[in-house]
């Protein structure tokens, strides 16, 4: 039996989907320090929309107070730029995340998190 993966739809999977696989191979490099895992299994990548020559992603931490906030959300930009290989700009959701953003919530059951 397996699980249905719970793939976070970004703009660009319509838009411009020869850049979706490249920029989740980048952004999977983006990992939260406190859980160990990368920011696409955790679903905090909730968007990405390409406007003209330039992206903007919308991204959430796990707690609004995550003491390495700043530090992923500039690795986050600096990512999402190799990937799309344009200028990229950050901005932070007011989502409240929770697992069942994860991409795989299973990992649970293996005590990943």
């Amino acid at each position: 039996m397996t699980e249905e993966l719970n793939l976070v739809q970004w703009t660009i999977h319509t838009t411009h989907p020869e850049l979706v696989e490249n920029a989740r191979a980048r952004l999977s490099e983006v990992v939260d320090p406190e859980i160990g895992m990368n920011i696409i299994q955790l679903g905090l990548v909730r968007d990405v929309v390409v406007e003209g020559q330039t992206a903007r992603l919308k991204m959430i931490l796990t707690t609004p107070f995550c003491p390495y906030g700043p530090a992923m959300v500039d690795m986050t930009r600096q990512k999402a730029q190799e990937g799309l290989k344009m200028p990229v700009t950050v901005e932070m959701g007011m989502e409240v995340w929770d697992f069942s953003m994860m991409e795989d919530p299973t990992a649970l059951d293996w005590g990943l998190y």
